[in-house]
């Protein structure tokens, strides 16, 4: 008579309790990990930086910044991208989407990017682009058709992505003297449409990265960051992509403009106007204009025979215009009172030397040009 089989029931059992038991430790012990970091405890946080040359060539703003969010205690993040990092000195997770010489138009109209989301399934991205078009002279309005487009199919392949696009930084490079006043325009154009294209699910952030970036100090050619101009653009970067990492709401950091009718055109306007002291001459002029906004500049020139060690300039506007933003200068303004004076790095100006200040400003009605007057100290 063959022997009986041990029933296997109580063993089988006895696994069930020991499983169910661990599981019950485990959410008991899970609200006690809730006020650590939740970046330590979710997949990581897939991050595209995308881009032309600036982002990509070798873009070391991007490794200043994984550095900083390893600093920061957001280490659970991959960057992510087609393309494999550069050299910028140390060892950084550097994947990213900076094609050099793409156009934000060409990347849209020959559909590129879905290729590469599909290859790399970001959670944010992170977009400085269209340095290229306004090189190329192209309309705002045709860039950010082609933003749209782009958002579009960010959110084909998820719709909760997260968007952070940049007021690019300003450029003026010797080739392109007019790219300065339409990169302006473009800027300009991008709150309100970021305004209109975002929502709850896939919000767009708009990060400023023009104010304080200085061509002649944070670019090597006039439109590529340096190492100065690297570090800039990191710390602009840096807050809002926690935020989107974090999934909280951040404070937006784009400068709030209206949007310009058509491109800027330069004016032809008055003629510059300008005063000395100790052959100090300091010249205004108006280099684009659009409606509600425009570029100036004022170039302070040595006429003298000593080099200077700092300088002042001084002038009123005369239709209740407004300076909003400046570089190569430190611009007040009180009332119609608008004071500038030399930057550390150019208030030393040999005979014969000169140096540019300019500004972003706001006008209704006119726009006539001030007379100016200037010092030396």
């Amino acid at each position: 008579m063959p022997a009986r089989r041990r029933s296997r029931l109580p063993g089988v059992l006895a696994t069930i309790v020991t499983i169910t038991a661990v599981v019950l430790a485990l959410i008991t012990i899970r609200p006690a990990l809730a006020g650590n970091d939740l970046k330590a405890q979710a997949d990581p946080v897939r991050i595209m930086a995308l881009g032309d040359s600036i982002t990509g060539s070798p873009g070391c703003w991007r490794a200043l910044l994984w550095q900083k969010l390893q600093a920061g205690g957001y280490s659970n993040t991959d960057f992510v991208g087609t393309l494999p990092p550069q050299g910028c000195g140390f060892t950084y997770d550097g994947e990213n989407e900076g094609h050099g010489g793409y156009l934000a138009t060409n990347i849209a109209n020959q559909s590129l990017l879905p290729g590469w989301l599909a290859a790399t399934d970001p959670d944010v991205v992170m977009m400085h682009l269209g340095t290229n078009d306004v090189w190329s002279n192209i309309a705002p309005a045709t860039i950010l058709a082609a933003f749209g487009t782009l958002v579009d199919q960010m959110r084909a392949g998820n719709p909760g992505m997260r968007i952070l696009v940049a007021q690019i930084i300003p450029v003026d490079p010797p080739s392109c003297t007019e790219c300065a006043a339409r990169t302006v325009a473009f800027n300009a154009a991008i709150p309100a449409w970021a305004a209109s294209r975002s929502t709850a699910a896939s919000p767009i952030t708009v990060v400023d990265q023009w104010t304080g970036f200085v061509p002649a100090t944070d670019t090597g050619d006039g439109v590529h960051p340096n190492a100065a101009g690297d570090a800039k653009i990191a710390d602009r970067w840096y807050a809002p992509l926690v935020a989107a990492i974090t999934g909280t709401q951040p404070t937006p950091t784009g400068s709030p403009a209206p949007s310009p009718t058509g491109s800027p055109t330069p004016t032809v306007g008055p003629s510059p106007t300008g005063g000395t002291g100790g052959g100090c001459t300091a010249s205004y002029k108006i280099v684009g204009q659009w409606q509600g906004g425009f570029q100036g500049e004022i170039t302070i020139a040595n006429g003298g025979g000593t080099a200077s060690r700092s300088w002042i300039t001084r002038f009123a506007f005369g239709a209740g215009q407004t300076v909003s933003q400046a570089w190569g200068g430190n611009v007040t303004q009180s009332g119609v009172n608008v004071t500038v004076s030399n930057s550390a790095w150019n208030g030393a100006l040999a005979p014969n030397a000169s140096t540019t200040v300019g500004f972003i400003g706001s006008w209704t009605g006119s726009n006539p040009a001030p007379a100016t007057t200037c010092t030396f100290g």
